[in-house]
């Protein structure tokens, strides 16, 4: 799917195509990125499987060519097959090409057998590359039970590689096609509405935008005269009873609705029938502590694109202490707290004085009843981090971490650093 959701016509008469190029080594990504635009097309480069999920989160491609390598002296493709298995399960309309080595002939028929449409093996032709490219985008996907998104339908994906995220994602593999009704619970903040368009990009309806009915505005259930495909419905679970029970009659088979609630609990049980078949609870951050530094520069990148600014780098004292904050507005207090600090940061580099101060989106932890222990540890680990960082220079280190030195030293002596 292009970027615009149209096809523009390259200087040769072509169309011409957004591609993602997931490769680690520079070198090819600059040889191949002239190719492709003296081919009339537009080459946007990942380093590896992070960076290209960061990327298909803002970004609609037409293709996506992907090298089945990435760590040094690694050539059983196993870290591209992964990266394959991913793309395919959050979009099983991805048109992809991988890239292998000679002789791996194995390798490129477990890609295609995984939803791979194309190969290429090294070394190639740029020119025969991009004819690949180029056929595979006008090949029709052989992957059937899911519509194309519509162009106008923003990217859906959950980023993270935490258990819990993964098995929202399987459940959304799962489920999403189907008609089955979900209830959408987790804390606010965490990913909810972004879950619902997940479920509707997996689903029949994706070639449709979603349609999108707050239940707590007058009116609303009029929006609902007529509709068809997936109707995503904010707070449902806030209606009287007799309203509950007229949105369920409301609702027809034309109709797959996502709620988002706070609890399913207080949904009537004609309602719960209807638009609760499944319940999918979205994991807060609390949960999924190895995924914020994935998400921190997945938004870091993000605010860095729309303010045009420079990309700055977590240093390791800034994702310890992103780690052990506490989020109380979830995902979107730490997508704020990132676009503050690419506005702030003086150079190359996110330290962690900059992150809390100035801002509500989230705090370090704070002593509470039953935590001393998770506090501590989590205390010692982000002084850890920031001594390892700036190579035990303790003024450095109490700088980053906007303590004095004689309070780091307190600290360094209690934890035993």
């Amino acid at each position: 799917m292009s970027t615009n959701g149209q096809f523009a016509e390259g200087s040769n008469g072509k169309s011409s195509h957004a591609i993602l190029l997931i490769d680690d080594r520079a070198e090819v990504a600059s040889a191949m990125e002239i190719a492709f635009r003296m081919a009339g097309h537009r080459l946007t480069v990942a380093s590896g499987p992070e960076e290209a999920f960061s990327l298909l989160a803002r970004t609609r491609f037409d293709a996506i060519v992907l090298d089945l390598n990435f760590t040094p002296g690694r050539t059983d493709g196993r870290e591209g097959l992964a990266c394959l298995e991913r793309i395919m399960a959050d979009d099983p309309a991805a048109c992809v090409v991988v890239l292998t080595a000679h002789g791996g002939m194995r390798i490129a028929v477990a890609a295609m057998q995984a939803g791979a449409r194309d190969f290429a093996v090294k070394p190639w032709k740029n020119a025969d590359l991009i004819a690949k490219v180029e056929a595979a985008i006008a090949r029709e996907s052989v992957v059937e039970p899911v519509a194309t998104p519509s162009p106008d339908t923003a990217p859906a994906a959950l980023l993270g590689d935490s258990a819990p995220i993964e098995r929202v994602r399987a459940l959304i593999r799962r489920v999403g096609p189907t008609s089955a009704g979900v209830a959408i619970t987790g804390p606010s903040g965490a990913g909810r509405t972004l879950t619902a368009l997940s479920l509707h990009r997996a689903s029949q309806h994706a070639a449709t935008a979603p349609l999108r009915i707050d239940l707590r505005e007058d009116g609303a259930l009029a929006a609902l005269d007529g509709a068809r495909g997936t109707a995503i419905l904010r707070h449902p679970d806030r209606l009287d009873e007799p309203t509950q029970d007229r949105l369920a009659r409301a609702l027809s088979e034309a109709v797959r609705p996502i709620a988002i609630v706070e609890s399913i609990a207080a949904l009537t049980p004609g309602l719960h029938r209807r638009i609760a078949t499944i319940e999918l609870a979205v994991p807060g951050l609390s949960e999924r502590q190895d995924d914020i530094p994935i998400l921190a520069r997945h938004f870091l990148r993000e605010a860095a694109e729309r303010f045009g600014r420079p990309l700055p780098r977590l240093d390791e004292a800034a994702e310890a202490a992103l780690r052990a904050a506490e989020w109380p507005d979830e995902v979107r207090g730490l997508a704020l707290a990132m676009e503050r600090a690419t506005l702030l940061a003086d150079g190359a580099i996110v330290d962690a004085a900059m992150l809390f101060s100035g801002t509500a989106a989230a705090s370090p932890p704070k002593p509470d009843v039953g935590r001393d222990y998770d506090l501590e540890r989590s205390q010692k680990a982000m002084i850890a981090a920031a001594l390892a960082e700036h190579h035990h220079n303790v003024s450095h280190t109490a700088k980053a971490l906007g303590l004095s030195r004689g309070a780091l030293y307190r600290r360094m002596e209690r934890y035993g650093l």
